[in-house]
């Protein structure tokens, strides 16, 4: 027990030292020197010059993305009045603009999906949020969209938009919606 206390006191002495001679050797309450005189750079500063002539061309956009659909069509959502899965004049006119999109980007695939209002049961708004996304899709497809690029799902009323009651936040819950894969 006793060669422990002296072994500890031992490093705990060699510890103060070590302490003791650190603040010794910093400046500690005074200020730094600070020249009087400028520095003045005896070298100018050595600028590279590109070795062949470097063009750059504007970043193209990613044309295969979610924000390219929605630019080219004005928004993926198409909007459905109450309990009905038939599309409206605005309807038809925003799916054919997302149409000649994915005619024109033949390699992308979509998924439709389907949303309905906090009105009525699970099992009904998935039923009727299935007919919306399927809506969708025959419309799509009557314009030339192949069917195979075209994946619907059915969320009901589980995601909405606008959450709130009322026709103002219902309205806005009650759509299909166009998603890039």
């Amino acid at each position: 027990m006793l060669e422990k206390m002296n072994g500890v006191k031992y490093w705990a002495l060699i510890g103060a030292v070590l302490l003791l001679n650190a603040c010794a050797n910093s400046n500690t309450g005074t200020v730094p020197d600070t020249p009087t005189d400028p520095v003045v750079e005896t070298q100018e500063p050595v600028v590279a010059e590109p070795t062949e002539d470097v063009t750059t061309e504007p970043m193209m956009e990613d044309p295969d993305t979610q924000e390219s659909l929605d630019a080219a069509s004005g928004g993926a959502l198409v909007y459905f009045g109450y309990d009905r899965y038939d599309l409206t004049a605005d309807g038809r006119s925003g799916l054919q603009t997302q149409a000649a999109w994915l005619v024109a980007h033949a390699s992308v695939k979509v998924t439709v999906e389907g949303h309905c209002d906090e009105r009525g049961t699970r099992e009904y708004n998935l039923a009727l949020g299935d007919r919306r996304a399927n809506s969708v899709k025959n419309y799509l497809v009557a314009l030339g969209v192949d069917p195979s690029r075209i994946h619907t799902v059915s969320y009901g009323k589980e995601r909405p938009a606008v959450t709130g009651s009322g026709e103002s936040s219902w309205s806005q819950n009650r759509r299909g919606y166009t998603r890039v894969n």
